[in-house]
């Protein structure tokens, strides 16, 4: 299969509406990272994901509306909470959990009665939604557990010869996935930490909890919810380690416990000042490390790195998200100094 790279013309868009109709796959930007997309009612399209990205059947799908008015004929019930959230935060990077109608086909949910849904913020991508009139299943436009693609290069690399089409809308703004969070009574849960932070989600309710599959491995039976929660993700070949220290104890650990194989995920060149490590710099503050985290990721692969120290982010706002993405890219091995 020939892999074609769009522009966003306008008769670019058509043609990729035209192939998302017409039950095909096509990586899309969005604000957030690129995604694999597909009619999300169509189960075949849908499958083909699943083929394309190596995906487990059972990781549910995020699907991605371009109007809110959509949202009513996909889910049975919605929140007064998901009402205000959604007034407050879409379109944008925020997916919420609701009970699914009978349209959405489980392929699409991954066997579960809930489905994600999410209006992007980039509007490129909810052109395409609107032009192809269906609501649209996208998760990111990599191979199962590889970092997930910030630029359409990234996912050329990975969808060469799976995917007919590919639409470069440029460098994704945000840079890690969108939160996930359902309701419970009062209540929100966040299942997968993003862009739009617990601190962000109070102002809307005081009760915001964090669940446990943020920051610990879940078991293999579990079932989740949300996409990302369950298995390793977003992993280069380089085994990474996190050191959660501050600069001058990370660089007394990787001057006594690194060779010559090794690289350093960084804030900045001061971290590694005087050890003559290679080093690449992932970002000064959370939200540069949310937008750089993936491709200092691939980055790493491509220099042939064996070993990775990585410098542990803030976990609080949009840091929550980063370090969320590096646990499980590193495959929850953290040193605390």
């Amino acid at each position: 299969m020939e892999t074609k790279l769009l522009s966003t013309d306008d008769e670019s868009l058509e043609y990729a509406a035209e192939l998302l109709r017409n039950g095909k796959v096509v990586g899309i930007p969005t604000e957030t990272v690129y995604g694999l997309g597909a009619n999300a009612l169509d189960i075949n399209a849908v499958g083909d994901i699943f083929k394309a990205k190596g995906r487990p059947q059972d990781n549910p799908l995020i699907v991605h509306i371009s109007e809110l008015s959509q949202l009513d004929g996909l889910v049975e019930d919605i929140p007064d909470l998901a009402k205000k959230c959604a007034e407050a935060f879409w379109p944008g990077p925020l997916t919420m959990i609701f009970k699914k109608k009978a349209i959405i086909p489980d392929t699409t949910s991954g066997g579960l009665d809930t489905v994600g849904i999410r209006m992007p913020s980039n509007k490129v991508a909810r052109k395409i939604i609107s032009l192809a009139g269906v609501p649209i299943a996208a998760p990111s436009a990599n191979l199962s557990g590889s970092p997930s693609p910030t630029t359409a290069m990234h996912v050329f690399k990975d969808m060469n010869g799976r995917v007919p089409a590919i639409v470069d809308g440029g460098m994704s703004a945000v840079g890690v996935e969108s939160t996930v969070i359902n309701f419970e009574g009062d209540g929100i849960r966040i299942l997968r930490p993003g862009f739009i932070s617990k601190e962000d989600l109070t102002e809307i309710t005081d009760n915001v909890i964090i669940d446990k599959g943020v920051l610990e491995q879940l078991s293999p039976d579990t079932v989740v919810r949300s996409p990302g929660m369950k298995y390793r993700h977003y992993s280069p070949t380089a085994d990474v380690t996190i050191i959660d220290a501050d600069a001058d104890k990370f660089r007394a650990f990787i001057s006594e416990h690194a060779d010559s194989e090794t690289v350093c995920l960084v804030f900045d060149e001061s971290d590694c000042e005087g050890t003559g490590l290679r080093f690449i710099n992932y970002g000064a503050n959370s939200k540069q490390q949310a937008q750089r985290l993936f491709d200092a990721l691939r980055e790493l692969d491509e220099i042939g790195a064996k070993k990775a120290f990585a410098r542990c982010p803030e976990k609080t706002g949009v840091g929550l998200a980063v370090y969320n993405r590096l646990l499980r890219a590193a495959g929850f091995q953290v040193i605390k100094l």
